[in-house]
């Protein structure tokens, strides 16, 4: 109980910043919806023979609701092609769950992927209250079920979350070879902090960042009174099981089927990008590239800590799909539909996740050692 009240306040403030990211780009884009319905309904009344002028000042039937046609877009999308997207979805966890118990083996234990597959699967659904609050959750589920060691486990999170940055830099190096010209004057044009940046982008591109460095800067400055204190030693120790869980990777049995099911992983994420797009008629000629291109904007949507990328996702998502000539509502109907689609994977397999595992683990009750 004691942990509650903190939970509360960092489940508020980082659902505050997701929710405020997509305010902002909600509202961006309703403005602009709102202009295009206006000069859709003043053509269509010059063409029914009126005056320009006095079409212009006449107020179009009824406000144009971006939300409304989002609904909409969701309602007209091939749920064919979003069921597809989930499978893929499970597809990825089913290997990052065996990917994990590879991890795993080397610290002497053999672990039940029902257990580590809901496991992962209640990490997602954690992440949704808390950002990164999932890395905790799997974890500790498995040292309940399976008796391992705490810090040891996180030792193998830590070597699985370190293979995903290496392999998001790897999709984000492929996408500039193959589309520099594009994603170089994107960043340039956006990251340049000119007056006419909006609030958004400074949040994306410059306060989060900033916030990030003068945090090291500090506990740099601070290093030795940080030193001296018992958080530290705990985090010390707790860093020694670290380490001898990251030390796994050496001793993996089968390099080549771990390798083989990061592949399988970070392929199935691209696809459930990718696939998506046949599911949304303004999406549905685009190609694998700018599939890429979305995947890694999107990624780095969701790196930023809000609850499964709320907003900061969307915006990014929006962002590439307009460099490439898709207008902005449908844009960020797309980003919806995608995210909404993937996280209720997440709370569905989340919360079968919390109901299962107990069961499962009952009726296949194993005798687990003191940790």
């Amino acid at each position: 109980m004691k942990n509650l009240l903190p939970n509360i306040i960092k489940f508020l403030l980082f659902f505050g910043l997701g929710f405020a990211i997509l305010y902002v780009v909600y509202q961006s884009f309703q403005k602009s919806y709102q202009a295009q319905c206006d000069l859709d309904f003043i053509t269509e009344c010059v063409k029914a023979g009126e005056a320009e002028s006095i079409c212009a000042s006449r107020t179009p039937v009824g406000d144009c609701s971006l939300l409304d046609k989002i609904i909409q877009d969701f309602k007209s999308s091939n749920f064919l092609w979003l069921f597809v997207v989930m499978i893929c979805f499970l597809i990825s966890n089913v290997s990052r769950a065996l990917r994990w118990n590879m991890l795993i083996r080397p610290l002497g234990h053999s672990v039940r992927l029902f257990n580590t597959f809901f496991a992962t699967m209640a990490g997602y659904f954690a992440n949704l209250a808390l950002p990164r609050f999932g890395e905790v959750v799997k974890p500790g589920l498995v040292t309940k079920y399976e008796g391992i060691p705490i810090e040891k486990v996180m030792g193998t999170i830590v070597v699985d979350r370190l293979l995903d940055v290496v392999c998001l830099l790897s999709m984000i190096g492929l996408a500039f070879i193959l589309e520099f010209d594009i994603l170089y004057k994107y960043i340039t044009e956006n990251a340049s902090g000119g007056e006419g940046m909006s609030l958004t982008k400074k949040i994306i591109f410059i306060g989060i960042p900033l916030a990030g460095i003068m945090t090291l800067i500090l506990l740099w400055v601070f290093r030795k009174r940080v030193m001296e204190m018992a958080i530290y030693q705990k985090i010390k120790k707790i860093v020694i099981g670290f380490m001898e869980g990251m030390k796994t990777i050496a001793k993996l049995e089968n390099k080549g089927l771990f390798i083989f099911h990061t592949l399988v992983i970070w392929l199935m994420y691209f696809l459930m990008t990718y696939l998506c797009f046949f599911a949304f008629a303004p999406t549905a000629h685009l190609g694998p590239v700018i599939g890429l291109v979305v995947f890694v904007f999107g990624g780095l949507g969701i790196v930023i800590p809000s609850p499964g990328g709320m907003g900061s996702y969307h915006f990014l998502v929006s962002a590439a799909l307009i460099i490439y000539g898709v207008s902005a509502q449908d844009a960020f109907s797309f980003s919806n539909i995608c995210f909404f689609t993937v996280n209720f994977c997440s709370i569905l397999f989340g919360i079968l996740a919390f109901i299962l595992l107990p069961i499962y683990n009952k009726k296949n009750k194993v005798d687990l050692p003191q940790v």
